[in-house]
């Protein structure tokens, strides 16, 4: 996501594996960005920066990321981390980030001291769009920041609010919702949107999680009631029939359904369309698809980042305006 909306900042990919070749070869955008297979090798390329940007099951640094960690502090970088590990609480790498004063940036450690929800939204005045998906890696983060930089394009204002690592570091402001205990989710949530909404026409939330994915369901209960959102967004994968724990993904209409459901003691909320990723599918059938989706569930729909916004961005636009 870095290499796609900040470009300009990234001067080189760590990856073992892949070194030597760039990442316009591999992911197929960043151009002749290179790929090198160490900290040391990216030196010629004088970072200030190194961001950690996986994420394993857990969240744990392994020994081989620990050494690169050091050594680029011993180099004077800072870390941006999105790792449940918190960098600051270690204890070796945070004497030697002193030492050569260098910032440590903890993208999940959540607000301390928390915010437990207060019931803002019901006074709320600002809409709220909450971007949810029919699975984990459905292309949430991608489709709220599309929607958001679309719609500033066209002179709304429109806050992004990021609730994952990258999001929170692309958008500037967030709330790692997953780190958070699980009776504060839906305050933080509250608590950030309230922040956001001051002279806003729109405030956009990036989803996490799937309702229907047994392993991050909870992640995704916390932010539809943290947002208690007006619109909602659905993201799907047409190629994938299984989800990340190779259960079957439900019918969507079932799911929208659900959605809706969940949403129905509190508030009227609304599907205002469907953002398809496609790159698993050849250009006309992909078409094809989004003309199937429009016709069987009435929701404008596209790939935003392989066909733009047809009548999706229309859309919202419209109900904001």
């Amino acid at each position: 996501m870095l290499i796609r909306y900040q470009p300009d900042d990234v001067v080189a990919v760590i990856d073992p594996d892949k070194a030597g070749r760039t990442a316009d070869d591999i992911i197929g955008i960043g151009g002749s960005l290179p790929v090198v297979g160490s900290f040391q090798d990216a030196l010629q390329y004088q970072p200030d920066t190194m961001v950690i940007g996986f994420a394993p099951p857990g969240g744990v640094i392994n020994d081989e990321t620990r050494k690169e960690i050091l050594i680029a502090i011993d180099e004077g970088c800072d870390i941006i981390s999105g790792m449940h590990v918190f960098l600051n609480d270690d204890d070796e790498i945070s004497d030697r980030a002193k030492n050569n004063d260098v910032l440590l940036t903890d993208l999940r450690r959540p607000p301390n001291p928390p915010h437990f929800p207060k019931g803002t939204w019901k006074d709320r005045n600002v809409p709220v769009l909450l971007v949810v998906g029919t699975d984990c890696d459905s292309g949430k983060m991608t489709t709220a920041w599309e929607i958001t930089q679309r719609l500033r394009t066209r002179g709304k204002k429109v806050n992004f609010i990021g609730t994952g690592q990258t999001g929170i570091l692309l958008g500037g402001s967030g709330v790692a919702v997953d780190a958070v205990i699980a009776d504060f989710m839906a305050g933080e949530l509250e608590y950030v949107i309230d922040g956001a909404c001051d002279g806003a026409d729109l405030v956009v939330v990036e989803g996490q999680g799937s309702i229907n994915n047994y392993a991050y369901s909870g992640v995704t209960m916390g932010l539809i009631h943290g947002c208690m959102p007006d619109y909602f967004v659905l993201t799907h994968d047409p190629s994938r029939p299984l989800d990340v724990l190779d259960y079957p993904i439900p019918d969507i209409n079932d799911l929208i359904q659900l959605h809706l459901d969940l949403m129905r003691p509190f508030r009227k909320t609304r599907f205002l369309g469907i953002n398809l990723l496609t790159f698993a599918i050849d250009e006309q059938n992909a078409n094809n698809i989004i003309i199937e989706y429009e016709k069987e569930f009435g929701l404008a729909t596209t790939d935003l980042v392989r066909f733009g916004d047809r009548g999706l961005i229309n859309v919202i636009d419209d109900v904001i305006s």
